[in-house]
């Protein structure tokens, strides 16, 4: 075992102690059972919800239409073409299965003459239910062919199926309660998404799910991570003229920017909606499949941003089905590089030689706050520091002991820049554009107050990706200990996301933002300053952004000893754990709208949660993000 699998279970450990002491030790004992029997046991139908629950959701509208059940009615618009049977069955029976009413199935079928079963069977179907309609239609592609069928629509709201998958059981009833669900709190009904699974044979046996965040309009810049089970307004899709035949492919990407454009965001409804099928030619097989998908997708991205007035080039991701956008930066603004240091010159010059041979963005300070260093070497080091290194400036902290926030507060007064970087002084730069990039995501329209950057352990596993509330109970870094140059869970280690918070090691904000929340809170004087600081920054509406393209390597843990083994740090960690929880509240903690609630809070791998308990009970409700 190593020391980071060993440093991983004294977390576990921890976070089990909490649990047990705050909910009591048959509540830690329920969650342990539940981890044991999602690793060690079947997995059959997790993502589907108890026979129960979709019995009392049977019952409920035994005997109604979707004309008096209640519900918005949602016409689900399926493109066909030369469809096998066997998958065609399957969709339909998804569609006739419903536990709800308020469904309407609207099928254009261009398939060629060689499949006439495709109609064949459909009309089998109609025979028992009046709620599919069904046209046959020269094909002009899946664009095309997709406005087709919201032609022959009548529903208040409109959702995509493609014609090889499943509608869960459960997902008109669903999506038509999350829409109640949001009129009834006031919040924009125009645009909801749910989660999905992969399937090759049976739902039951699905392979993996997509577990998604709240909306996250970075992450949607990246690639489609929305995909399915996407519901809009009929109103609106007919408003922004359905979906562009010049971006087949991509053009459900296309068509969610257009329509989140109109409604100013998006609703997520956390529960598993949509079964994908995986199998040869599919999208969900994999982009090879259809390699025209790229360039549909760049023209949609840039698209969006003529239209919503922002500058940038989009290009290939680090991985295909993956985008980049290079904002365009206008001016050179400022940046204010805050590095505390107590002695440890060894990592401070590492850190300075590589910050001033590498970085390629030219308008930047430096500025060094010396924390109560004992060495006389270190003061003789920062007289030469100055000398060899141009606009290094030193100033001395005038406080005793260690404290991160109030020595990073003490620096601002001495920054003259737009921006204020916090650096660790045990961090290595390597790539030239890890300040233009953090710039990059903040000095644009729209663009992040915060921006973090991906850090390395000299090992090239990752140490920090964005940080998300709630692992280990209260804070965790995303896809710690994985190795350098894996793609993550859903793309999210390589592409720009947005997230609750990043890492205060290299932290890029604006100097306007630091002023008007106040700074870091020095009653956090050593853990989740940042993670603190970052909640106050996203509460008070602006965005925090994580970025791949901005890359360092730390060093980590050299500036000051562990907390683990020192009773009166140990004690200070507590204390400041439980104050994360009082200052943002302990659920708001333990639910980051950018993770998902059924992916465990015990690791930092975006493993599916050990209890699955709220996604089979239907009590994951619909919840409303804004650009």
């Amino acid at each position: 075992m190593n020391e980071q699998q060993r440093k991983r279970i004294r977390e576990l450990s921890r976070y089990a102690v909490t649990v047990a002491r705050e909910e009591g030790l048959p509540a830690m004992a329920k969650r342990s059972a539940g981890f044991i029997k999602r690793r060690f046991f079947g997995k059959k139908a997790r993502y589907l919800p108890d026979k129960k629950v979709l019995a009392a959701q049977r019952a409920l509208y035994e005997g109604k239409t979707r004309a008096d059940c209640g519900l918005p009615t949602i016409s689900i618009l399926t493109p066909l073409y030369n469809t096998p049977p066997v998958y065609l069955r399957a969709f339909l029976d998804s569609f006739v299965g419903q536990t709800a009413p308020n469904g309407q199935l609207c099928l254009a079928d261009a398939s060629d003459s060689a499949h006439p079963e495709v109609g064949e069977i459909v009309r089998e179907y109609q025979a028992k239910n009046q709620q599919i309609v069904y046209k046959k239609i020269e094909n002009q592609g899946i664009a095309q062919n997709t406005n087709a069928a919201a032609a022959l629509a009548d529903g208040e709201y409109l959702a995509l199926a493609d014609h090889d998958d499943v509608l869960a059981p459960h997902a008109m009833y669903e999506m038509g309660r999350a829409i109640l669900d949001l009129r009834a709190a006031g919040q924009p009904d125009g645009f909801l998404y749910s989660d999905e699974a992969l399937f090759e044979k049976d739902i039951r046996r699905p392979r993996a799910a997509h577990f998604k965040p709240d909306y996250a309009p970075d992450y949607l810049l990246c690639c489609n991570y929305i995909c399915h089970l996407a519901v809009f307004r009929r109103e609106l899709y007919e408003q922004i003229g359905g979906e562009r035949p010049e971006c087949n492919g991509s053009q459900d990407h296309d068509l969610f920017l257009r329509l989140i454009e109109k409604v100013g965001g998006a609703a997520h409804l956390p529960q598993v909606l949509y079964y994908w099928r995986v199998h040869a030619g599919s999208t969900s097989g994999g982009t090879d499949a259809k390699p025209y998908v790229a360039a549909a997708a760049k023209r949609a991205l840039a698209d969006h941003l003529a239209r919503t007035g922002q500058k940038g080039e989009v290009t290939d991701g680090l991985f295909p089905s993956t985008y980049r956008v290079r904002w365009e930066v206008e001016g050179e603004p400022k940046v204010s590089v805050l590095i505390p240091n107590k002695d440890h010159t060894d990592d401070l010059e590492q850190c300075l030689h590589s910050l001033y041979a590498r970085t390629l963005w030219e308008n930047y300070e430096v500025i060094v706050i010396e924390n109560n260093s004992e060495k006389p070497e270190t003061f003789a080091y920062y007289k030469e520091a100055q000398r060899r290194y141009e606009g290094l400036r030193v100033v001395q902290y005038p406080g005793k002991g260690f404290n991160f926030s109030a020595i990073n507060n003490f620096g601002r007064k001495y920054a003259s820049g737009s921006y204020l970087l916090l650096l660790n002084n045990d961090v290595e730069i390597t790539d030239g554009e890890w300040m233009t990039e953090l710039v990059r995501q903040c000095a644009r329209p729209r663009g992040g107050a915060i921006c973090g950057a991906m850090l390395y352990y000299p090992d090239d596993t990752i140490q920090h990706a964005g940080v998300i509330t709630g692992l280990g109970g209260y804070a965790g870094h995303s896809h710690k200990y994985k190795n350098r140059g894996g793609s993550g869970y859903m793309f999210r280690a390589a592409t720009v996301q947005d997230f609750s918070a990043v890492t205060g090691a290299c932290l890029l904000v604006k100097t306007s933002v630091w002023d008007a929340v106040g700074g870091l809170d020095e009653r956090f004087a050593v853990a989740f300053n940042d993670v603190d600081f970052c909640l106050r920054v996203r509460d008070a509406g602006y965005r925090v952004i994580w970025t791949p393209y901005a890359w360092l390597y730390h060093h980590e843990s050299k500036s000051r000893g562990s907390d683990e083994k020192d009773p009166i740090k140990e004690r200070r960690f507590a204390a400041e754990q439980q104050r994360l929880y009082d200052q943002h509240g302990r659920d708001n903690i333990l639910n980051d709208p950018y993770y998902n609630p059924s992916l465990t809070h015990d690791r930092e791998d975006f493993s599916e949660s050990a209890d699955l308990k709220r996604l089979q009970s239907g009590e994951l409700r619909v919840r409303y993000r804004a650009q």
